[in-house]
């Protein structure tokens, strides 16, 4: 995953000019991540820490989620919808 693809992320999800840290952000590059490690698995079936790392990942996305979902539901649906989650 290159930095270019992650900083179009940032630029996607951000609310202004320096926000690099909001929960959007977070959530769609931890998707990006998830996304990415779980083409790896495709290939590397035996890899069992990327794995490890991969259940980590989404469970702190969830955790992520379920605090924008506290916060304001709207946005936790377009969010997902966004980045083409289910739920």
């Amino acid at each position: 995953m290159s930095t270019a693809v992650s900083s179009d992320t940032i630029a996607h999800f951000k609310h202004h000019d320096k926000d690099t840290g909001s929960s959007e952000v977070q959530i769609a590059l931890l998707t990006q991540r998830i996304n990415h490690l779980t083409e790896h698995l495709r290939t590397h079936r035996k890899d069992f820490h990327s794995r490890r790392g991969l259940l980590q990942m989404a469970s702190r996305r969830r955790k992520l989620l379920d605090y924008v979902k506290r916060g304001d539901v709207n946005k936790y649906t377009e969010l997902l919808n966004k980045l083409g989650l289910r739920k």
